[in-house]
């Protein structure tokens, strides 16, 4: 079955939430093509910017209508996200669509992906302001890199 490689820059306090096994969902403004068993590669934005792990999409669930749908979008990641309340509010305060992303088989590498290595390797290799799609070569790269198979059950 095809998977989908998804690179997404997450804030280094919620990277290692996740990669902890503690932040079990993470939220979005924009919808993606993940489907359940895709892998999401964790890309720990600035001071770290490094490919520190992936993890396994559990489920999605997207929230249309946000503004009246934030309530109910709250309660059911309240408890999943590490993320405040009011930070929540102000993340979503003018989107009109919410996306939680619930994680699973979180996997740490121990070797990560420098920004400036992957740049050395990875012809015009970028970090995602929010996420890209990688190619099946860009994943051979990373491999190479983090001296690891990233695991496809």
């Amino acid at each position: 079955m095809y998977k989908n490689f998804l690179l997404i820059s997450i804030k280094p306090e919620y990277a290692q939430k996740i990669l902890d096994g503690e932040k079990t969902v993470e939220l979005r403004k924009t919808r993606t093509r993940l489907k359940p068993g895709d892998i999401v590669l964790v890309y720990v934005s600035s001071p770290q910017q490094v490919i520190a792990g992936f993890f396994e999409v559990e489920s999605i669930e997207i929230f249309e209508n946000l503004p009246k749908q934030k309530k109910n979008f709250w309660d059911k990641i309240k408890n999943k996200a590490h993320i405040k309340q009011k930070d929540f509010n102000d993340y979503y305060k003018s989107a009109s669509i919410g996306v939680a992303i619930f994680i699973t088989k979180v996997h740490k590498f121990d070797n990560t992906a420098k920004l400036i290595k992957l740049k050395q390797k990875i012809k015009n290799f970028t970090p995602p302001q929010s996420y890209r799609y990688l190619k099946p070569k860009e994943i051979e790269i990373l491999e190479s890199i983090v001296k690891e198979k990233i695991l496809v059950t």
